[in-house]
């Protein structure tokens, strides 16, 4: 089992370069920085953490090819490689409709989109000259004036056509799941796509990117976990409730409270409409051996990555270092 960490760059970029340190000298092997744009510039946070660590992996967790040209993406994670000699990974996905909408951006035809901008990053990062008539994108004899190096990309999915897409054209896939069911559901899609390509399973990086909360003590580890639950609850498709047998009423119940936060500054009672069905179901809490238990039953269906996700735990840093200590190495 591989491990990541991934942070928001809601941090002071000395900030987020502590942590990952701190993640480095734990034992991570990667770090993904997630890409919003009302958040400091994911590239431009890379660019001193490749600078200010020696060993780990990084890169965006994920960025999208809607707010940014496949070009851009295959310069600026280029150049990441470079200065952080040879490091860089690439995670991207069709992004957040949500999000888009707030910026002017209509999500449209996101199997397409991510499709054709994998396949033109690839081909720029190669060093080829790209000739690209797409639905989407045009190219024509565009091509990087620097050598890349090897990258490796990792696609966000959720949904069986992305999953079966992450597998054809990726090298992994991040999957926004933290309990076995839906490692078990995603597991039907990788497998077509990998079968389609004639891809081994042996090359392909399955990532449980998980909201993680570790602490010695139980109870502070689940309660530091409830907010990151209740916004995941919260923004679930239904399909997704229903296999964890996640009722209707309690998911209202749940709604209704992020929304008195918001309205009154009441986060108390969205921790107490966070149900313990919740937790185990969108959440890896609890205890070191709680987790060591949880991502051995990941390990089962397929996963090759857990990506520690927030809250990470109640103290961040201690988290991180127990981690390293007490969870890594019994699942190396």
């Amino acid at each position: 089992m591989k491990f990541g960490v991934e942070f928001v760059p809601d941090l002071k970029f000395y900030e987020l370069e502590y942590y990952v340190r701190v993640a480095e000298e734990s034992g991570f092997e990667y770090t993904w920085i997630t890409d919003h744009y009302n958040n400091r510039n994911v590239y431009s946070m890379l660019t001193i953490l490749a600078l200010g660590t020696k060993k780990i992996k990084l890169g965006p967790g994920v960025t999208n090819p809607y707010h940014i040209n496949p070009a851009l993406t295959a310069s600026a994670i280029a150049t990441i490689n470079e200065i952080s000699g040879g490091r860089a990974v690439l995670g991207i996905g069709a992004g957040d409709k949500v999000t888009f909408e707030r910026i002017g951006i209509s999500w449209e035809k996101p199997l397409t989109r991510m499709k054709e901008a994998v396949e033109i990053i690839r081909s720029l990062l190669a060093g080829k000259a790209v000739k690209y008539d797409g639905e989407i994108f045009k190219f024509n004899g565009s091509r990087l004036g620097f050598r890349a190096g090897e990258i490796p990309i990792y696609i966000g999915a959720q949904g069986p056509k992305m999953l079966q897409l992450a597998a054809e054209l990726g090298d992994g896939v991040l999957i926004n799941a933290s309990h076995p069911k839906d490692f078990e559901e995603a597991k039907k899609s990788i497998e077509a796509g990998l079968q389609k390509v004639g891809k081994s399973r042996d090359k392909f990086d399955t990532v449980a990117y998980a909201s993680m909360s570790v602490d010695k003590n139980r109870e502070n580890a689940r309660n530091a976990a409830r907010i990151v639950v209740a916004f995941i609850v919260a923004g679930s498709p239904e399909t997704v409730l229903e296999r964890h047998e996640i009722s209707n009423e309690a998911v209202k119940k749940v709604k209704d409270a992020l929304n008195n936060a918001f309205t009154k500054g009441d986060w108390a009672g969205v921790g107490k409409a966070v149900t313990e069905d919740m937790l185990n179901s969108f959440s890896i809490s609890g205890t070191p051996e709680e987790v060591v238990e949880r991502i051995n039953q990941l390990a089962k269906t397929g996963v090759t990555q857990v990506v520690a996700g927030s809250p990470i735990g109640p103290d961040k840093k201690k988290a991180i270092q127990l981690i390293g200590k007490e969870i890594i190495p019994k699942l190396k």
